[in-house]
């Protein structure tokens, strides 16, 4: 794993040759080593797919390639950060909550209308979040931001997770997603998106919680 927790808001990943990270621009805080910071014009290795699905959505996040030999310390907004492993399995994050991530991760983006149908549609509208979300799939590490510190809820077939679509910051494993009223919808008028609305995600694997409600 390239990324190594320095603090709550800050990590550090070791850059060896031949190989290469991504990172949001501007997150680079300090480097040691011969590094090089690339602007990175195909949005990472989804390619030009990946990068004009966003671009359609207005949801591209600006990304550098990180190359070369020695070790970088990012951080972003004094946001905290959570290192997530995945083990060939697929993240699914809001893209502009990406730190860092490791170069053999294969990005690309998904409707998120195809899970939930028109109620993914509606979650992106209410929520805030984007009608696209961000994938990212193979063996590698993510580091993620989010605000107040972050717990991994496992997701299990037996037992569905309920999130406040504001506090969710990504899922990984073989989940499917839902919007669901929490009130009726005449309890609704006048009221901000709290929990009027609940994500419910189901199956197998694990759903990341951040400890606020408020957007990066």
């Amino acid at each position: 794993m390239p990324f190594r927790e320095i603090n709550s808001k800050m990590v550090e990943a070791t850059v060896l040759p031949g190989q290469r990270l991504f990172s949001q621009r501007g997150a680079m805080l300090a480097y040691k080593g011969d590094v090089a910071f690339t602007p990175n014009v195909q949005g990472g290795q989804g390619g030009l797919a990946s990068m004009i699905g966003r671009r359609v959505a207005n949801e591209a996040t600006p990304l550098m390639t990180v190359e070369g030999s020695g070790t970088v310390l990012f951080g972003h907004g004094g946001h905290h950060i959570q290192v997530i492993s995945l083990t060939g399995d697929t993240l699914h994050v809001e893209a502009d909550r990406l730190l860092a991530f490791d170069g053999t991760l294969q990005q690309g983006t998904m409707f998120m209308g195809s899970q939930g149908g028109v109620m993914g549609m509606v979650r992106g509208q209410v929520t805030g979040q984007g009608l696209f979300t961000t994938t990212l799939k193979g063996q590698g590490s993510v580091a993620v931001m989010a605000h107040g510190g972050v717990i991994e809820v496992p997701i299990t077939p037996q037992r569905p997770v309920h999130v406040d679509p504001q506090a969710y910051v990504a899922h990984h494993g073989d989940v499917r997603n839902k919007l669901s009223a929490a009130l009726g919808w005449r309890d609704m008028v006048g009221r901000g998106s709290g929990e009027a609305f609940q994500l419910e995600l189901s199956g197998s694997g694990a759903v990341y919680v951040q400890a606020s409600e408020e957007k990066l």
